[in-house]
């Protein structure tokens, strides 16, 4: 643990050690194990290119990184405080085996049209659009630090937005891939409209029998498929704390999630 300034920051082990991440300690978002479900949505070998949006300091971007030799991936955040400990992360001697696949754009998601593109984002340039969009209602957010507000807590708008900006960025058969609350399942179908079809939804619950705490999404740019229900991940078997090992495989960088096979 450091302190630079006023800010704490912490270097955290992922992946069983595979790779780090430096993260602020009392403000903003820290990354978990939704940032490394949402890499495991990203399967495949050899060349791809892969944007993470919203990345904070790196997590799930560099999950698939790590994870993937011949990816690579383009760290997208707003916050200047996280774009910087994002490139913390990539200086890391830790990280070097990847470092040189990797990079961080400062710019806003929302950006539409010439300002996107002047920021940064160029049109049908990805095979993979990996996001983890800020998902509670504002009216529930009552944390006083403001970063942490800013990172946990969406606008009305805000799958509408952040899909189009992936559908603009991704080539055409390229991969949208998003965790989310369930309760947020029809804004993102919405979203995705005519952007992307063949949409596959999984639902993650703590332990069978239980509400599902968060939704994994993936689509394809441009498909005409229709949408599928996948079989309900649960993390952990009655009575047991720890995660099953398909799900703690997929937590520490041993497996992928990959799409259901479709004619």
């Amino acid at each position: 643990m450091t302190v630079e300034g006023t800010i704490v920051e912490t270097v955290d082990a992922f992946h069983r050690g595979r790779f780090h991440l430096v993260q602020p300690k009392g403000i903003g978002h820290r990354s978990g194990m939704d940032a490394m479900l949402l890499a495991a949505l990203v399967a495949g070998e050899g060349p791809m290119r892969v944007a993470d949006l919203g990345a904070g300091a790196g997590a799930a971007g560099l999950a698939v990184a790590a994870r993937i030799a011949g990816a690579e991936v383009l760290l997208v955040e707003r916050s200047p405080l996280m774009a910087a400990f994002a490139r913390k992360t990539l200086a890391l001697p830790s990280n070097a085996c990847f470092a040189g696949r990797a990079e961080v754009l400062e710019a806003d998601v929302g950006l539409s049209g010439r300002a996107r593109r002047q920021a940064g984002l160029a049109d049908d340039v990805f095979d993979h659009v990996i996001m983890n969009p800020p998902f509670n209602d504002r009216i529930h957010c009552r944390t006083p630090d403001a970063l942490k507000a800013e990172a946990h807590a969406m606008d009305d708008d805000l799958f509408e937005r952040w899909i189009r900006t992936a559908g603009a960025i991704m080539r055409p058969g390229g991969q949208l891939s998003l965790i989310a609350r369930p309760q947020s399942v029809a804004a993102i179908v919405d979203a995705c409209g005519r952007r992307f079809g063949a949409l596959e939804i999984t639902p993650l619950h703590a332990r069978a029998g239980e509400i599902a705490l968060r939704i994994l999404v993936t689509g394809i740019k441009g498909s005409r498929g229709g949408l599928a229900l996948r079989m309900p991940i649960v993390m952990h078997e009655d009575g047991l704390h720890a995660f099953t090992p398909f799900v703690n495989a997929l937590n520490n960088g041993l497996a992928a999630y990959p799409r259901l096979p479709r004619p």
